[in-house]
Parts: C-alpha cells; structure tokens; sequence
C-alpha cells in the first residue's frame, strides 16, 4: 500500500481544474497506478493499455469533481478507484465520451430518490426507490460508495460502468440503448440485433427462466445496454457465449475485447440473488 497523495497534491488538482489546466500530476499518476495494480476487473490489460486507462482515470479527476454527500470525507484513494472504473470502458473513446457531465456525487450508503414514471398502458406512478447508482441526463452520476468500492471483483456487476454505458448511451438523448455509434457501424443491425435479444430475454424473464443475467436488464432497452455492458466487461466469456452477437458490437463499441484478457469465471458463482 501507498502511501497518500498529500492533500496539497489534491488543492492543486482542483485549481488546475478550475484554470483549465491539463497536466496530470506524476503523483496521481503513480497513486493510480498502484491503485489499478490490485483490481480484478483490469487484469490482463498490456503496459500500453493501462497507461492509457490510467492517463484517461487522471484527466477525469482533472476534468470532473468528486463529491461526497452527508459529511462522507472523499480521500484520493476513493478518487482513484471511481475514475479507474469510469475510464475503463471509454479507454479507447477518449475524453469526448464523458462530456456530458462534470460530477460524480458519493454517498456513504445507498440512497433514496423519488421519482415518476409511466407504466404499460401509460398511467403516471411516483414513489421512492432505494438505488446504488443513478446517471442524469446532461447531470452528475450518483453512486453509493460501498457499492463503487465492491464493484471491481469480476462478480458480474459493476455500478461504475452500468452509470458509465447509461452516459455514453445519453450522448444523443435519453437513453434508449442506442449509443452513437462510430464510423463503420451498422445502426440498422445494431437496432436489429439488440431488439431481438431484449424481447427474447424480457419473454425469459416472464416466464421465470433463470440465468446468470440480472433480470433488471429486462426494465427497459436502455437498462438492457447498461446491463450487458457491465457483463461484457465483468464477466465476457458468458456474455460472448450466449449473446455473441451482441458481445460483437459492444467490442466494435467500446473498441475492447475483455474476453481476451480475463479468465473465466464459474456461471454459479455470478448467478443473480432471487428475492426471498
């Protein structure tokens, strides 16, 4: 274990954001680096490509703040593992794919929202929900700390890069699980493709089926692609094997291919928890 950046190192880094500043200073990258080294989720990646994940995590806390909400003291090693996350899966898209957003808000435990929203036959309901991650449209990502800390373990979730997808999904309007994609893609098979495998895995889910995907994947084609994109990168030996097409795009997507660098994990052990 490292020893901390020191609180001036950090002063710094939110002058040098305020003033547009661009260099990343050699103490967060050696702090981030040392981070990275013990995260299950970044195993395999080449010297080159955690050099680049790393440079990506040192720009975002340059670009982005770190909020921790009720009297929740945000330290730089908590800086650290959020940023890793969130630049993992645009380690190949760049700065430009998180530019809708400038904060990411913490907060020391799950935390409840209210909110509305239509059901099948178009009645408006409101209530409370009780979330561990929220991403707003052209607003901050929300996260409940314990569960950002937990979620580089390779168990098949990851709220970072579920909020993550959310944002890139959000980069031409509400999420809808149709990100923009880059020169070169199909949108006419990317529509096809996802669309077909929403509705078979939402008639899965009706009839009680069982498997390793969350069946929160089925709210909504939106939660659909975030959901997926957390299993691409946490778990994309099953995600290849019973969605390869899909598993496909998301790699022309992300420009990555997880199952190439991470071992496979037992199909038991990433089975979701059914309510009792």
């Amino acid at each position: 274990m490292t020893d901390a950046i020191p609180s001036q190192e950090f002063m710094l880094l939110d002058w040098m954001r305020r003033l547009g500043g661009k260099r990343i200073p050699a103490a967060l990258l050696s702090r981030l680096r040392d981070e990275a080294a013990g995260m299950p989720l970044l195993e395999g990646l080449s010297t080159e490509e955690t050099d680049r994940l790393v440079r990506l995590a040192g720009e975002l806390l340059l670009a982005k703040a770190v909020t921790g909400l009720e009297d929740m003291e945000v330290d730089d090693a908590m800086r650290c593992r959020l940023a890793l996350q969130l630049a993992l899966p645009g380690m190949n898209l760049g700065m430009r794919a998180y530019e809708n957003w400038r904060e990411a808000i913490l907060y020391p435990a799950p935390f409840v929202v209210r909110n509305r929203w239509q059901d099948g036959i178009g009645l408006t309901h409101e209530g409370e929900q009780v979330l561990i991650g929220q991403a707003h449209y052209q607003g901050p990502l929300v996260f409940s700390w314990p569960d950002v800390n937990e979620s580089p373990l390779l168990d098949g979730w990851n709220v970072v890069i579920h909020e993550a997808a959310h944002q890139f999904d959000m980069l031409d309007g509400p999420a809808n699980g149709a990100p923009p994609l880059h020169k070169g893609m199909d949108r006419a098979a990317w529509s096809r493709a996802w669309n077909q495998a929403y509705r078979q895995f939402c008639r899965e889910v009706d009839h009680g089926v069982e498997g390793w995907l969350d069946p929160y994947a089925s709210e909504n084609p939106g939660e659909f692609f975030a959901v997926l994109s957390e299993a691409f990168f946490e778990i994309p030996h099953l995600a290849r094997r019973d969605y390869p097409e899909l598993y496909r795009l998301l790699s022309q997507f992300y420009r990555q291919d997880p199952a190439a660098r991470l071992p496979p994990v037992d199909e038991e052990s990433v089975m979701p928890v059914q309510p009792s």
